[in-house]
């Protein structure tokens, strides 16, 4: 008997998520904006990936009827951008605030990200934490679960009043990404 072909997944998602894509997290003015590329291994842009964020608001409140701190009004705390032919994508946002994790240890600010691109039949889960962060970062208990020396692909550069953080799918530079 013959194997059967092997198929990748997409590239469908420019159809399937089309409508559900926008660039904000926030009705309101967000005044953050966070932008990056996403890379494969040789470096060359993905041009197909959807890069989908959850995060909570400014107060460490999420936009979710069983979340102890609600959200500020306006604030639903996801949005779902695709990358451009050059792998760009870019969304705008409130910093958010710190939010307990397992053990009530408060978590630094960061932005939960998914990747969802040809060829992967489960997304990428990874996450955005900022630069002007140091203690909260060194504390982050999620955070210190990854060896030092990978920090860097976790977290934002700022560059032109905007943050900058990169997805390299594979390599030396390669982002962490976590079990889902």
């Amino acid at each position: 008997m013959d194997a059967t072909p092997s198929q990748t997944v997409g590239p469908f998602f420019r159809i399937g998520f089309e409508g559900l894509t926008g660039g904000s997290t926030t009705e309101r003015d967000a005044g953050l904006a966070i932008g990056g590329r996403v890379l494969d291994g040789r470096g060359e842009p993905v041009p197909d990936a959807v890069i989908e964020v959850w995060q909570a608001d400014s107060r460490g409140g999420f936009a979710h009827p069983e979340s102890p701190r609600q959200a500020e009004p306006g604030f639903n705390g996801f949005c779902r951008v695709p990358t451009d032919a050059g792998g760009r994508f870019r969304f705008t946002t409130v910093k958010p605030g710190r939010v307990p994790g397992r053990g009530g240890a408060l978590q630094a600010p960061h932005v939960l990200v998914l990747i969802f691109m040809r060829g992967l039949l489960r997304p990428l889960l990874s996450r955005i934490y900022f630069p002007d962060e140091e203690a909260a970062n060194e504390s982050d208990p999620v955070l210190r679960l990854v060896p030092a020396e990978r920090w860097q692909t976790l977290i934002a550069r700022a560059a032109d009043g905007a943050l900058v953080w990169d997805v390299v799918l594979q390599g030396d530079r390669e982002t962490v990404f976590f079990e889902t």
